[in-house]
């Protein structure tokens, strides 16, 4: 059987450890034979391919990153769609393909399974936000990343007896936000399943303040305070329709000095929390995501997706993975608030 392997949407840390899990298992167990798509789904799309023997996944699962690339590419737009990929497919004689990717890969992957293409997939979103998984490799690089950039922005701040705010990942939910805030100590976290008011953030930063604390906050790009209408954003869209998010630290800086009176600076991680190496924990989920993905292709469970139930590795329909974005509840934003201010 040949098996091709596609890596699509924003990079993120664990993708190699997926690649190398599946090639290895499938190799040794079921000596399956394995091609990788360059750049996600426009590799699909145009037909283009690398051959990923054994040799070529050695010691990769330590590497940031995708051997492979990625792009933001919509498989269904230009000179795609089912029928374009299905006559690739058969030229190439791939069998099935392994689709590594977020909301957006996964929602086309099950398009493609609808209209007759044998896919499994695998998720992958740094923000940790798909509901059918407890956790999604790149989360715990992401939070310790952010954490480390946190913890520098405080002695800066303190030095200068300065606001600082840090800008972390998160679109639609605050998981970064709120675990790496937790983790270095910040006065406040805003995410944007909590819109708060301009004065209920002064209020927490002025309480740091007074008592002799460089405050702290840190804020998910998709954070709305109470009076807006929409996560800012200023950088057009991208190829799925979504907003480029980005830039809110920005907009409260100059909120937080008019009415406090601090000189506040603000840092935005962006990408930084994207690359490097991944931790312990992603490359070992990552690994096992990648080896049980091989079990949904020789099952033949197609419009599936591999995920972390507790420490079990189970398989669930697409469907539940699109349905709902998993959220941060209100009792862990109630439990990390009792520290702010």
């Amino acid at each position: 059987m040949k098996i091709g392997i596609l890596t699509s949407g924003g990079d993120c840390p664990g993708l190699n450890a997926v690649i190398r899990g599946a090639v290895l298992k499938g190799i040794k167990i079921h000596g399956q034979e394995f091609v990788g798509f360059r750049d996600g789904w426009r590799g699909v799309v145009e037909g283009d391919i690398m051959d990923l023997p054994r040799q070529s996944v050695r010691g990769i699962s330590k590497q940031g990153g995708t051997i492979l690339g990625t792009s933001r590419t919509n498989p269904f737009e230009g000179n795609g769609g089912p029928d374009v990929i299905k006559a690739h497919l058969e030229r190439l004689g791939i069998d099935a393909i392994i689709a590594i990717g977020g909301e957006g890969t996964l929602a086309a992957a099950k398009r493609l399974t609808d209209a007759g293409l044998k896919i499994v997939g695998v998720p992958k979103t740094v923000d940790n936000d798909l509901d059918a998984t407890d956790y999604t490799f790149g989360f715990d690089t992401a939070v310790q990343i952010a954490t480390e950039a946190i913890d520098r922005l405080r002695t800066t701040g303190e030095s200068h007896h300065r606001c600082m705010i840090a800008e972390v990942m998160g679109r639609h939910v605050g998981w970064i936000a709120l675990h790496a805030g937790m983790a270095s100590g910040a006065h406040a976290i805003l995410i944007p399943e909590q819109p708060i008011s301009i004065e209920q953030i002064t209020d927490w930063v002025g309480e740091a303040h007074e008592r002799g604390r460089a405050p702290l906050v840190v804020v998910a790009e998709g954070f709305v305070t109470a009076d807006m209408e929409a996560p800012h954003s200023e950088r057009g869209m991208d190829t799925f329709g979504r907003p480029r998010l980005g830039g809110i630290a920005d907009q409260l800086v100059p909120a937080i000095e008019e009415r406090t009176g601090i000189e506040t600076r603000a840092t935005i991680l962006g990408h930084i929390q994207r690359g490097g190496v991944p931790s312990a924990f992603d490359r070992v989920l990552a690994t096992r995501l990648g080896m049980a993905a091989i079990d949904s292709v020789v099952e033949g469970m197609w419009g599936t997706m591999v995920s972390l139930t507790g420490t079990e590795i189970d398989h669930v329909p697409f469907d539940k993975a699109l349905g709902n974005l998993k959220t941060v509840p209100q009792h862990r934003y109630d439990e990390a608030a009792i520290l702010f201010g």
